[in-house]
């Protein structure tokens, strides 16, 4: 069940953003090749998905460890230099996610106050910039739900 909510949900997510991002630019160069009319909005709406995408992915890859680390330092040590090691990865990764969750729900909620919507398609800006926060959130939740793995780097 905790796999599907980090690895399988968000993979089907990701397979219909890129989709629905297909879809959008096919559109976008038949009306301008063949009828003369590009979408106006396309390069907005395909660039917000792709934002989705990256961090929805991201929060994926924290829950099965595929994320950037450094672990030529992790690889080489041994008992508690590797415990402690892991347990500083995992705190260091917590942190930066609850700074960024805590910044982007004032930016979120800012611009949901303000009404502000994107210049090409109208997107309340809310929504592009929430998925900040739901990335480093759900990338969180995948390194508490995962912390025995972080601090012991098994995955």
């Amino acid at each position: 069940m905790v796999r599907f909510a980090f690895v399988t949900a968000p993979g089907v997510l990701l397979g219909a953003l890129m989709l629905a991002g297909i879809a959008i630019n096919f559109a976008n160069v038949v009306g301008r090749y063949a009828f003369g009319h590009a979408l106006f909005w396309a390069e907005e709406t395909m660039v917000f998905i792709t934002i989705w995408g990256v961090f929805i992915g991201m929060a994926a890859a924290a829950y099965d460890g595929n994320h950037l680390n450094m672990d030529l330092f992790f690889a080489r040590l041994r008992g508690r230099w590797r415990t402690l090691l892991g347990v500083l990865v995992a705190a260091t990764t917590l942190a930066c996610c609850v700074f960024v969750v805590v910044q982007s729900y004032q930016v979120v909620a800012l611009f949901v106050q303000a009404n502000q919507v994107s210049v090409s398609a109208g997107i309340p800006k809310a929504i592009p910039h929430a998925a900040l926060l739901a990335g480093f959130l759900l990338t969180g939740l995948a390194v508490v739900v995962r912390l025995r793995s972080y601090v012991t780097g098994k995955f």
